[in-house]
């Protein structure tokens, strides 16, 4: 985690606005709500017009489960976000990535043991984040694959979740107990 505490503390569900308990009753899986749902429900319109955008990425996408961790937790190792990341090996894991492929993310593309196409997703992630750009060797060998929406899924999930590790990251969100981050981050200077 970039921060020890939050800069913004997620607010608590007996507090919340009608408003507020309308657009965030989704969010409550077994009595609780999420640090993510809890801090950014503090502005209602926002999270209301994001959870759409944010529903389509971890949903509805046209990317298999799978695929969209590896870009997902890719993303959120170079953002050094330790919330997003500790969330997402467990998502992760769920749509079929192992142990190993997990600690390999952190590695890159070049690490050996991905199969061309995990490495070439990868890499995506990578020159999107390095650029906001992919280059057209990597696009091209997506391209041999995946069609037109898919393409344009990969942008919008390395896209989406590039916002939210920054959110995440800037607002402060602390991993619920008795979760603990999956993997270090060197550097973490901001403690």
């Amino acid at each position: 985690m970039r921060l020890n505490q939050p800069r913004i503390p997620p607010l608590d569900q007996a507090e919340w606005t009608a408003e507020q308990r309308e657009v965030g009753e989704p969010t409550i899986r077994d009595g609780g709500v999420l640090n993510v749902f809890g801090t950014l429900i503090r502005h209602p319109k926002l999270f209301k017009r994001w959870m759409v955008f944010a529903n389509h990425i971890l949903y509805k996408s046209s990317l298999s489960p799978r695929e969209r961790e590896l870009l997902i937790l890719r993303i959120g190792w170079l953002c050094r976000s330790g919330y997003e990341w500790t969330q997402h090996v467990r998502i992760g894991k769920a749509s079929g990535l192992s142990n190993e492929e997990v600690v390999r993310i952190s590695e890159g593309p070049d690490a050996p043991g991905w199969s061309d196409f995990d490495a070439t997703l990868l890499r995506a992630v990578d020159e999107l984040h390095a650029d906001a750009f992919m280059s057209d060797a990597t696009w091209n060998a997506l391209g041999e694959r995946y069609d037109q929406d898919q393409l344009m899924d990969v942008v919008f999930t390395v896209g989406q979740y590039q916002l939210v590790s920054t959110a995440l990251n800037t607002f402060g969100v602390q991993l619920e107990e008795p979760l603990e981050e999956g993997l270090p981050f060197p550097g973490d200077a901001g403690r």
